[in-house]
């Protein structure tokens, strides 16, 4: 029994490659004369790397990111280990072992870290400068300490706070990056997310990190036009029924039937990154017709209005929209969330 292969999964992600190395080209493009790299973290956001790193690669990227060293073994796959980082540095002499031995870059983040990158023998390591995120990144005043200055650095770097707004921050940040280029030894400078191509030239530096604009989110409005969808879900219809005025639907019958009608219940739920957050007020879709959600989402069922698709039957595919730059796909969630959210068995295959 154990060697029989599974039936077909009754949901299905379909990743646009073509669209992600389009989508990657673009922000290289965008990026003037820096070049872009790829974030690839998180699964390369919900899509796969086993199924988007070799499309970025072979599109020209040469700069990888991922932000947990449980990350890099999917990565490595597909990419020489010189050209992934790992964001969230190296917090022990094992991490800096594994960085050692596989050949990917650490991302310094604290004069700690440095001190004990170099006593497990340094090397190649970029280095985060916080510029105003405060999140992760040695203090600008840090600059100067001696155990900076003993790093082997190839990318100096920070990180933009609000890249997606008009704000006098921005400028700040970038401003504060090259102050500490001037005290810092390296090699090239990187600053701009996927909204931070967007600022333009003045932000690029020598690398830009795109993130979720690979995958199709537009953060602002410079990217409009440049960017395509990459993720395209569909889930199958488990069952059809007829139900009567006055019946509910789902968990506390949040939908009352108010005349007959026939419903579906299609095999997709919060398990699966389709968030309760995303049921009001949306909808499924058959060959172009559009089937309201009922009720609430439940784990792994959400149930759908027929009456607009009288020929939808079991065993028929409904496509569930993940368009991640539309607002009223996301009812509060994050384009970022909508990726990242996705659950195990809605995993491309």
């Amino acid at each position: 029994m154990t060697d029989l292969l599974p039936p077909p999964a009754t949901l299905r992600l379909t990743p646009d490659l073509e669209a992600l190395a389009a989508n990657w080209r673009a922000l290289d493009a965008l990026s003037g004369p820096a070049r872009a790299g790829a974030a690839v973290k998180a699964d390369a956001y919900g899509l796969g790397v086993d199924a988007c790193v070799p499309v970025l690669r072979d599109a020209g990227c040469e700069a990888f990111f991922v932000a947990h060293w449980s990350e890099v073994a999917g990565v490595i796959r597909h990419v020489p280990g010189a050209q992934v980082a790992v964001l969230h540095g190296v917090l022990s002499d094992a991490e800096c072992a594994y960085a050692r031995a596989t050949g990917v870059v650490p991302v310094i983040n604290s004069l700690d870290q440095a001190e004990r990158w170099m006593a497990s023998g340094g090397g190649l390591c970029h280095l985060m400068v916080d510029t105003g995120i405060n999140r992760l990144g040695i203090a600008p005043a840090e600059a100067s300490d001696p155990r900076v200055a003993a790093l082997e650095i190839d990318v100096l770097m920070s990180h933009l706070a609000s890249a997606d707004e008009r704000t006098a921050m921005n400028r700040m940040q970038a401003e504060l990056l090259r102050e500490a280029a001037d005290a810092i030894p390296h090699r090239w400078l990187s600053l701009a997310n996927s909204a931070g191509v967007g600022l333009g030239a003045d932000f690029a530096f020598d690398l830009t990190r795109p993130g979720i604009a690979l995958y199709g989110g537009v953060p602002r409005e410079e990217l409009v036009g440049h960017i395509r969808p990459v993720a395209r879900v569909e889930a199958q219809v488990l069952q059809c029924r007829q139900i009567a005025p006055g019946e509910g639907v789902g968990y506390n019958a949040t939908f009352i039937a108010n005349t007959h009608m026939r419903v579906g219940t299609v095999s997709i739920g919060y398990a699966d990154g389709f968030l309760r957050a995303r049921g009001p007020g949306n909808a499924l879709w058959h060959e172009g017709r559009r089937l309201p959600i009922l009720g609430k989402v439940s784990m792994d069922m959400v149930v759908i209005d027929l009456s607009a698709a009288p020929d939808c039957r079991a065993g028929e595919w409904v496509e569930v929209p993940w368009d991640i730059t539309d607002a009223a796909q996301q009812n509060g969630l994050s384009p970022y969330e909508m990726l990242t959210v996705i659950g195990q068995r809605l995993r491309p295959r």
